[in-house]
This record gives structure tokens, C-alpha cells and sequence, in this order.
């Protein structure tokens, strides 16, 4: 007798990753519970790992919304008493990142929305360049956009049907290699331009600012100084990579006649006038990054300039930033990141993440290894960790506390350790749901999932030339 249809279908919903990772949370969640404290742990302690394992799973797997996980969380810990009040439970929300990547989210949001993004992308792109120029064409002006654009994803967008454009106009296979090195720049390459600045994406404002929580103050400025040469170098050794890979036409030329009207008239003399919107746009970024810089100096916290520029593009007369605008915020990883905290407030404050460290150190000989091995050993657990996630924003959230943590203690650089940390999550992604912008342009392009993976594992040996030459040669000259 055969098996029906019908019970294949329940049985393949029942074992799908999503429901797996119901049921293993919730495994976790109650042997946490109704188990006896074991390796040294106490109640407390147990209870805050069996949260923080729940609550984990359900983000890896992503078996429901993060908002929802990350609200379970916090009940949990209240629930279980590991905390007095439920405010002490949510205490992880007040956070100042929380609401200052809330208002970069929006701001990047309304450059999104009144086309400024399209218009700089189009402005940029030269028609009479080669198939091979045009590719570190394509590298420069995502990179110089991500100064004004925080979101990669964003760029990506802005810059598929641009990239498309420019394939049928050099009349190229749309599964040769210059479809294919053009999408590995858009999906690998371009997010590495949002951690130039403090203020340009979700990892560079997490990363910043628990450095502020737990180190010390870095202002914009030396924010800058300290990432702009690195991701620079990084950015271009990534562009020239895949033109090793994919051996591209340096000699085909393309005319304005060859491309569309609506392309042709993007990047050629016959443009329209900004409108008011985008007139608007533009100066309140400008002058949010001019308050940045300045308030670098005068000790003007950073988040000051963001809810004044929020603040003037929702206005009347101009309401740019609108109850839309705002509902298309990704409160996901608001969420996600205010949960991580508060789970690390517990863990903290019960002497959870101190045991944590210390019975590692215990297990890895960190005391035979020379600085150099300990540095590469905590970034390649950060690697390992970063791989099960989704964003690499949500990935820094959950590694990188724990990795200062480890510096803290084994007298590491924090400083050092922290921005490694950044850049080597930032450039590894092996596979396309590991970051948005790749997930992107493997839906939207020629990308094979081996191709993925490949330049995952170059830009991640990339990154950590980065990281080395940087710390050795470059951050001790900063001052």
C-alpha cells in the first residue's frame, strides 16, 4: 500500500526547518527548565541559557517572525523570575542603538523613497566605457554612494536593472562573466562600503556603539579613520578579485543609441531637474553628516543629528518620512537587537557570560598561543557563529558582546578586536541567505550557489589580510 499524498505533504511540513526549529526551542527551553543545574551552573544560570537557546534557534531558523521570538524572550525572562519587574526584562529596548538604528533605518528609507538613490546610480554610470571598466565603474560608485546611502540593500536594487541595462547595450550574455562579476560586486562587495562610516549600516552603528557601551568612546571622526582606509583596501582587493575570476572584454564599447530612452536619459546630459522632495532629501543628509563631523569634536551625541533630520522630513509640507515610511522599518531586528541585550544584561548580571568565558579559556589553551593565534581563533568562532545567520547585523548583535567579552579577559585590544570582528562578518558570506544584498543578486542574477560560496571564502581570506595589515601596520599610527 502506498503512501498518500496528502500524509507526504504533513510529513514534510512537520520535518520542514521551520518546524524543526519549533520543536528543538522548545526542547532546549524545557530540559532547561525541569532539569537539575549541571557543570557548575546555578538555577539562574541554567534558566538564562535555556532562554538565551530558545531564543536562538527561533532566530537561526527564523520558525517565526523575530519580533515575536524576541517579545517571547523577554516574557521568559520575567516568567521565570530572572528579573523583578518586567521593565528589568525589556530593560534592552532603551538601549540608545535601538532607536538610533531606527532613525538611520527611516532615513535611509526616505532616500529610497523620493528616487534620490536611482538618480545618483544613473548619474554616475558612464555609456562609453568597456564591459571590464564598467565593472570597477560599478565598484566605485556603490562605494561612493554607500557615503550618502546606508543600506546595501538599497543599493543592490538602485543598481540590478542598471547592470541589466548595461549587458544588453554591450550586447554580452546575461550568463557571461561580466553579468556574473557585476552581481558578485552588487551581493559580496557592496555591503563592505556601508562600514566605511559610523552612521552607514546596521553593523557598523552595533558595532560602534557597544564599543561606546563597553570600551570606550570612538566619535564619528575617528570612526572614520580608523575604517575608511581599511574598507577601501578591502573594497578594491574584493573588485579586482572578480575580475580575476571572470576574464572580462576590455575592449567593447557601447553608444547612448544602443540603451533604452529612460537609461539613456539617466546618464547622459538630458536629465530632469531634482524635484523639491529630493532637493529637500539631499540637504538634511548633507547636513546630518556635517553635524556628525562637528559634533565628533563638540561631544554631541550621534543619534542628536539623526532625530533632527527625522525629524524635519516629517514636518508638514514636506512628510517624507510618513506612517508608510515608518511601517516598512525592518522592526524585526529592532527587536532582535533590543532582546540580545536584555538576555545579556541577565546573563551578566547572574554571572552567566563571565562562566561562560572562563570554562572556554579553560578548554583552549589560550595562554600557550601568541597574541596573533588568540585574535585569529576568536575570529574564526565569530566566523563560525555568523555563518548560522541570516544578517550580518543579527549576527554582530549575538557574537560580538561575546567576543570583547574573551578580549576583556585574555587583555586583547577591545578596540582592535571589535572592528576585526566587524570586518571579518562583515566580508563572510557562504551562502545567499547569509546576507540580503547576496540573497538579492542570487535571485536576481546568473549566481550559482558554488559561486556563492567561492567568493564567500576569498573576500573572508581577504578580510583577514585586511585585519592583519591593519592591525599591525595601520590602527597603532591612530591616534
Amino acid at each position: 500500500m502506498g503512501i498518500s499524498t496528502d500524509r507526504i505533504d504533513g510529513l514534510q511540513w512537520v520535518l520542514s526547518v521551520k518546524w524543526i526549529g519549533i520543536w528543538a526551542s522548545t526542547a532546549v527551553l524545557i530540559a532547561g527548565i525541569v532539569s537539575s543545574p549541571v557543570g557548575g551552573l546555578e538555577r539562574e544560570m541554567q534558566l538564562v541559557l535555556a532562554v538565551f537557546g530558545f531564543t536562538l534557534i527561533l532566530w537561526l531558523t527564523e520558525s517565526v517572525p523575530y519580533t515575536v521570538s524576541s517579545t517571547a524572550a523577554i516574557v521568559l525572562l520575567y516568567a521565570l523570575d530572572l528579573v523583578d519587574t518586567f521593565g528589568e526584562a525589556a530593560g534592552g529596548f532603551a538601549s540608545e542603538l535601538v532607536f538610533f538604528l531606527f532613525l538611520l533605518l527611516l532615513l535611509g528609507g526616505a532616500i529610497s523613497k523620493v528616487g534620490l538613490a536611482e538618480i545618483a546610480a544613473g548619474r554616475m554610470l558612464s555609456t562609453r566605457s568597456t564591459p571590464r571598466s564598467t565593472v570597477k565603474s560599478l565598484g566605485a560608485h556603490l562605494m561612493a554612494l554607500s557615503l550618502l546611502m546606508p543600506s546595501a540593500v538599497a543599493r543592490a536594487v538602485t543598481f540590478i536593472p542598471i547592470v541589466n541595462e548595461m549587458t544588453d547595450a554591450y550586447g554580452l550574455d546575461r550568463d557571461g562573466p561580466f553579468r556574473n562579476a557585476s552581481f558578485l560586486v552588487l551581493g559580496h562587495v557592496n555591503p563592505i562600503g556601508s562600514m566605511m562610516l559610523m552612521t552607514g549600516g546596521g553593523m557598523a552603528i552595533i558595532t560602534s556603539q557597544l564599543i561606546n557601551d563597553s570600551v570606550r568612546t570612538v566619535t564619528w571622526v575617528e570612526w572614520a579613520i580608523y575604517m575608511i582606509p581599511p574598507m577601501v583596501l578591502l573594497f578594491w582587493a574584493s573588485t579586482l578579485a572578480t575580475l580575476v575570476l571572470y576574464p572580462i572584454d576590455g575592449e567593447r564599447t557601447v553608444d547612448s543609441e544602443d540603451l533604452s530612452d529612460g537609461m539613456a536619459a539617466a546618464i547622459t546630459e538630458d536629465r530632469e531637474p531634482l524635484t523639491r522632495n529630493q532637493t529637500v532629501v539631499g540637504l538634511v543628509m548633507l547636513g546630518a553628516v556635517v553635524a556628525w563631523i562637528i559634533g565628533s569634536f563638540i561631544g554631541v551625541p550621534t543619534i542628536v543629528p539623526a532625530v533632527a533630520a527625522v525629524a524635519v522630513l516629517a514636518l508638514p509640507g514636506v512628510a517624507v518620512v510618513d506612517r508608510e515610511l515608518v511601517a516598512d522599518v525592518s522592526w524585526g531586528i529592532l527587536f532582535l537587537i533590543g532582546a540580545m541585550f536584555s538576555i545579556l544584561e541577565v546573563m551578566e548580571e547572574t554571572g552567566t557570560l563571565e562562566l561562560v568565558v572562563d570554562s572556554l579559556i579553560t578548554l583552549i589553551p589560550f595562554d600557550a598561543m601568541s597574541t596573533l593565534f588568540v585574535v585569529g581563533t576568536l575570529l574564526g568562532l565569530a566566523v563560525f557563529i555568523r555563518v548560522w545567520f541570516s544578517t550580518a547585523s543579527a549576527a554582530i548583535v549575538v557574537t560580538l558582546p561575546i567576543i570583547m567579552e574573551f578580549g576583556a579577559v585574555l587583555g586583547v585590544n577591545q578596540v582592535y578586536l571589535a572592528l576585526s570582528v566587524l570586518i571579518v562578518v562583515g566580508s563572510t558570506t557562504f551562502f545567499p541567505f547569509n546576507t540580503t544584498s547576496v540573497l538579492l543578486s542570487f535571485d536576481k542574477g546568473p549566481l550559482e550557489l558554488r559561486e556563492v560560496f567561492g567568493f564567500g571564502a576569498v573576500m573572508m581570506l581577504l578580510g583577514a589580510v585586511t585585519v592583519v595589515l591593519s592591525w599591525h601596520l595601520y590602527w597603532p599610527l591612530v591616534v
